[in-house]
C-alpha cells in the first residue's frame, strides 16, 4: 500500500512539472496563433484600436494577388533546392570526414563554422561579395575579361545568390547529423559484406543508405522547413526585390505588414504559409518514415 502511494505521489509530481511547459505553450504559441486567425478576418492596420470584421476578404485577396504566384514559386524553390543541396553536400562531407585522416577535425570545423553566424549577418557579409560596385564576384570575373554584372538585380541571378548563401551556411548541421548516423552503423555489417566480396558502391547502397534513413528523414524535413520559411538571408541580400521578384511568403508577409501597414492581410499570408509548411512537412515526414528500416 505504501509502495502504491509512493508511485501515485511520484506520478503527481511529474504531472505538476508539465504545468510551466503548458503555460508557456498557451501564452506564447496557442494564444498568438488564435489571435492571428482572428486578425486575418479584420482590416486592422497593426497600430490603431479599430479592427473591423471583413469576413473572408483577405483570403480572397490572397488568391487574387498578382504577386502571389511568383512568391509561392520562390518559396517552394528555396525549400526544394535547400533540401537537395544541403542533403547532397552534407552527406558527401560526412562520408569524407568519416574517413580517418589527419586534418578531418579541421575540415569538420570549417564546414560547420558558417552556421554559428546569424543568417542576417551572413547575408550582409555576402551582400558585399555579390554587389555590383567593388564586389568580390565582379572583381574575380573581371580577371578573365568578363563584364561585371548586377547579380542582385535580376530574378535568376539574385535567387541563385540567395540559394548559394543559404546552402553555404547550413550544410554544416546536415553534415553533423549524417556523420552521427554513419558512426552509429555497426562495423559488423561491413565486415560481413567484405566476406561476401561486396563492392564499395554495393555496401553504400545496401547498408549505409538504408541505415541512414533516420538521419535522412531528420535532415530533409529540417532543411525543407528551413527553406520554405527563409527570411533573413533574403532580406539582407535583396530585401525581397526588385519589387517582390525574390520574395518568399515570409518576406512578403513582412513587407505587407511594415510597408503597407496591413496587419490583417499580413496575418492571412502568415496563416497560409503555416498551412503550406504544415501540410508539406507532414507529407514528407510520413513518406520518409515509411522507408526507415531496422536490420
Amino acid at each position: 500500500m505504501n509502495t502504491f502511494k509512493k508511485i501515485r505521489h511520484s506520478q503527481s509530481s511529474i504531472n505538476v512539472m508539465y504545468i510551466p511547459a503548458l503555460i508557456f505553450f498557451f501564452v506564447f504559441i496557442a494564444y498568438p496563433f488564435i489571435q492571428g486567425i482572428m486578425i486575418s478576418f479584420t482590416d486592422w492596420n497593426g497600430y490603431s484600436e479599430a479592427r473591423n470584421f471583413i469576413g473572408w476578404k483577405n483570403y480572397a485577396r490572397l488568391f487574387a494577388d498578382k504577386d502571389m504566384g511568383l512568391v509561392i514559386f520562390n518559396t517552394f524553390l528555396y525549400g526544394i533546392l535547400s533540401t537537395v543541396f544541403q542533403n547532397l553536400f552534407g552527406l558527401l562531407y560526412a562520408l569524407f570526414v568519416d574517413m580517418k585522416f589527419r586534418l578531418r577535425g579541421v575540415v569538420r570545423t570549417i564546414v560547420y563554422l558558417p552556421v554559428i553566424v546569424s543568417p542576417l549577418i551572413m547575408g550582409y557579409i555576402l551582400y558585399y561579395f555579390f554587389q555590383y560596385n567593388g564586389g568580390t564576384m565582379n572583381e574575380v570575373i573581371s580577371w578573365f575579361g568578363i563584364e561585371p554584372k548586377n547579380w542582385l538585380n535580376q530574378w535568376s541571378s539574385s535567387v541563385t545568390s540567395i540559394i548559394i548563401v543559404n546552402n553555404f551556411q547550413f550544410i554544416g548541421p546536415a553534415m553533423i547529423i549524417y556523420l552521427t548516423g554513419l558512426q552509429s552503423i555497426s562495423s559488423d555489417y561491413y565486415e560481413a559484406a567484405d566476406l561476401d566480396g561486396a563492392s564499395a558502391f554495393a555496401k553504400f547502397r545496401s547498408i549505409t543508405l538504408p541505415l541512414l534513413m533516420p538521419a535522412i528523414t531528420i535532415n530533409v524535413v529540417y532543411n525543407l522547413i528551413g527553406g520554405l520559411k527563409l527570411f533573413d538571408i533574403i532580406m539582407a541580400l535583396t530585401n525581397g526585390g526588385p519589387g517582390y521578384t525574390t520574395s518568399s511568403l515570409s518576406t512578403f508577409m513582412y513587407s505587407v505588414y511594415s510597408g503597407q501597414q496591413d496587419a490583417g492581410y499580413a496575418t492571412t499570408v502568415g496563416n497560409f504559409m503555416f498551412v503550406i509548411i504544415g501540410v508539406v512537412g507532414l507529407l514528407v515526414l510520413g513518406n520518409l518514415r515509411k522507408r526507415e528500416v531496422e536490420y
